[in-house]
């Protein structure tokens, strides 16, 4: 265990000394994984599928803030659903207008949320992100998550109705709208996943934020119980089809990332915990103080000061005895 947190320690020192360019990096990865996933999935933009072209733009966002970076990636996707059907791509402009005030009101932070939801289901694991959204975000982070869900449903419908939405100019303006949105609203799948990824992050939150020992953990056990007891009962009720083996180890696999990360950012010592009250001409306070597990990690001039010390000390204690020092030590 001392090891691990010495470990974390270094982790945390080299982030402190290094941020500057492990940032720029880690915008620059996840934009190229999300226009390589995009390209994959759908590049129906053929200018956007030049290789050129995904790192010029991943190299753009390696110096945009991860706001800019939900834009640039907009744009790719509303460029890409505009070479199969303008009316769709007027849809999803719509739409990500509507996520942009809602998320720009309530939750400017959170717009990594945004960008991985979509990536993460397309890698299919994305029942990490309320897990961890839960414990790192707040109650508006619903927001982009939902947002993101929905993205994600839409880029599958353009993929899997790509035929039919090019070859629509038969169809009726109206009807076609209203099949568009009917399928994507009322898809019964995303309505499960938004349901059960709303209230496993709310329940993550709400758990981990009380005033218990081991908060976070039974945050982490309550959201994914939360989770299962939600696509079981979608799967018995409703009928709606979900598969019980990546289910099962996506939920192990968010457990142990949320344990990760708990240990990365929140590793307290509920045996040391101290209590405390006091009072002023208003209130009575009522304090409950749990140290953090530190451990400062021994520099190497510290190792060397320290065996200067116990030879200096040896040889002291030889003149004291009137016969030469026969220790050595070795630096």
């Amino acid at each position: 265990m001392l090891n691990l947190i010495l470990f974390r320690e270094k982790l945390r020192a080299f982030y402190a000394r290094h941020g500057n360019v492990i940032i720029p990096v880690l915008h620059f990865a996840v934009a190229l994984l999300a226009l390589v996933l995009l390209n994959n999935g759908m590049g129906y933009e053929r200018r956007l599928r030049a290789p050129i072209v995904v790192i010029l733009l991943s190299l753009v966002s390696a110096f945009l803030p991860w706001g800019g970076i939900c834009v640039l990636l907009g744009i790719c996707v509303l460029l890409n659903i505009f070479a199969v059907s303008a009316e769709f791509a007027l849809i999803t402009l719509a739409f990500l207008l509507v996520v942009a005030l809602l998320y720009y009101g309530f939750s400017p932070r959170d717009s990594i949320i945004l960008i991985l939801t979509p990536v993460l289901f397309e890698l299919k694991i994305p029942y990490v992100l309320p897990i961890l959204v839960g414990l790192g975000g707040s109650a508006f982070s619903l927001i982009p998550l939902s947002g993101g869900i929905v993205l994600s449903y839409i880029l599958n419908y353009v993929h899997n109705n790509a035929a039919p939405l090019t070859n629509g100019e038969s169809v009726d303006v109206a009807q076609k709208y209203l099949q568009m949105l009917n399928g994507v609203l009322l898809d019964k799948t995303m309505l499960l996943y938004l349901f059960a990824f709303s209230l496993s992050l709310l329940v993550v939150w709400c758990v981990h934020r009380l005033s218990v020992n081991n908060a976070w953990d039974l945050g982490i056990l309550a959201g994914i119980l939360t989770m299962l007891f939600v696509f079981f009962l979608g799967n018995f009720w409703y009928g709606v089809g979900v598969n019980i083996v990546p289910l099962l180890l996506g939920l192990v696999l968010a457990g142990l990332l949320a344990e990760l990360y708990r240990f990365l950012v929140f590793s307290v010592d509920y045996t040391r915990t101290e209590y405390s009250q006091f009072e002023d001409d208003d209130y009575y306070y009522y304090v409950k103080a749990v140290p953090k597990i530190t451990v400062a990690a021994p520099s190497p001039k510290r190792r060397q000061s320290t065996r200067r010390s116990a030879r200096n000390e040896a040889r002291t204690k030889a003149r004291r005895r009137g016969r030469p020092c026969s220790c050595s030590f070795r630096i």
